[in-house]
């Protein structure tokens, strides 16, 4: 394999992850790393927690803190070029600036993209999305010096995340978003409302269900959203968070199998041989559900680019983890373990308080564990995840009885 190229589109986690795996792993061929953005490899979470609030320092975010581990493991980095086609029946991949890099075998690991609001004004200045690096310290410009009217479009994870940085820096806040609960489609009326509550608590307003209508703007800047109502809310910015889509442009003019992202197997391989998918835009196979799952979480990212890699060297494996994310919102820490298709007409077990948001949350499929958050009470994922991954079926009781520790279960 010494004289093999391997290609990573995407200078995102799956991607340097990947190229690690490989070296680790023995590779000893050309590794190409290419990247639309001009930054070393980072990881998002910070961007809408630590990194936003100015908790952390820029240098907290990139996934090697030493700049030189690139050059130091031979990878070759290619940023701020974009790549332009990917021919897969001739092994090459062609470049925006007129490159062409052949390759052995290529990893697709090309993220998403923030959808966009399509409305008068959403191009006025003010108006934010939150993907990038660049993004999360323009947003974190607008929101520090505090005293403004802040806007979030969106009421998910993102959104909940904005708003609470926010507040925190002293900005007024409202929240608008499509259901009537915040996050109801992701965990349910029950838990959202814990999180409404959260934010209320906090002094965070909501329109829901509520979504904007237009941008006005002074100058070229935001100065009002005016809601599909018609009530006119002052806005000094503007942050939109209503989703994100996997950028499929290359798998697509590329002719790879498409659903939901990119169909991979449980090892990362695409339709096409040699070429290969991780992260947000790969919709991999899950044998513990059977079924094809894709996930946008860091997680994800994390252990698709690690199977992408060793399954790029032959080797025999299978993306079996449990999908997993966590959230920090003023006091609150939660983290999720779980399989999301599942959790639709399943039962909700608690364990702890919740008015005090100190519990366990367990979601039962004909009695057997499909889904867990833990929120505040820190130290039980792993036992969490073992419920899950056993499969095994659990008396509701034993659930909710906190004198019975998890891994006794």
């Amino acid at each position: 394999m010494t004289t093999q190229t391997f290609v990573i589109v995407g200078a995102g986690l799956a991607g340097a992850t990947a190229a690690k795996t490989l070296r680790l792993n023995g590779f000893e061929g050309r590794i190409v790393l290419v990247g639309a953005e001009t930054h070393h490899p980072y990881i998002r979470p910070p961007l809408s927690k630590d990194f936003l609030k100015r908790e952390t320092d820029r240098a907290s975010v990139f996934v090697h803190k030493n700049e030189n581990w690139y050059a130091d493991n031979a990878i070759e980095l290619v940023l701020g070029t974009e790549a332009d086609t990917l021919d897969a029946a001739f092994n090459e991949l062609h470049l925006l600036d007129g490159t062409t890099l052949p390759y052995d075998k290529l990893l697709l690991a090309t993220g998403s993209s923030p959808r966009r609001l399509d409305l008068p004004g959403a191009a006025l200045g003010g108006v934010h999305y939150l993907r990038t690096l660049d993004d999360s310290e323009r947003l974190s410009a607008a929101l520090a010096e505090g005293g403004r009217n802040v806007v979030v479009v969106g009421a998910g994870w993102i959104g909940l995340e904005v708003a609470a940085a926010a507040r925190g820096f002293g900005n007024d806040v409202t929240v608008l978003g499509r259901g009537s609960i915040p996050l109801s489609s992701a965990i349910g009326d029950e838990l959202g409302l814990v999180f409404e509550s959260l934010h209320r608590d906090n002094g965070v307003q909501f329109r829901m269900p509520g979504g904007a209508a237009s941008i006005g703007g002074v100058g070229g800047h935001v100065t009002e959203l005016t809601t599909d109502a018609g009530e006119r809310l002052p806005a000094d910015a503007v942050v939109v968070g209503v989703g994100a889509v996997p950028n499929l442009r290359l798998a697509e003019q590329a002719g790879l199998a498409i659903a939901d992202g990119i169909t991979v197997t449980h090892a990362m391989r695409t339709s096409e041989p040699n070429v290969y998918a991780a992260g947000d835009v790969a919709n991999a196979f899950h044998p513990a559900i059977g079924r094809h799952l894709r996930s946008e979480h860091w997680a994800n990212a994390l252990a698709g680019g690690k199977v992408a890699g060793m399954s790029m060297l032959g080797l025999l494996v299978s993306h079996t983890d449990i999908p997993y994310f966590y959230t920090d919102q003023y006091d609150l820490s939660m983290e999720f373990s779980g399989y999301t298709p599942l959790m639709r007409h399943s039962d909700v077990v608690y364990r702890g308080d919740r008015d005090a948001r100190r519990f366990i949350a367990f979601w039962l499929r004909e009695g057997r564990v499909i889904a867990g958050m833990n929120v505040n009470v820190p130290g039980v994922n792993e036992a969490v995840q073992a419920l899950i991954r056993s499969a095994r079926v659990v008396e509701r009781a034993l659930l909710e009885d906190e004198g019975i520790p998890l891994a006794e279960l």
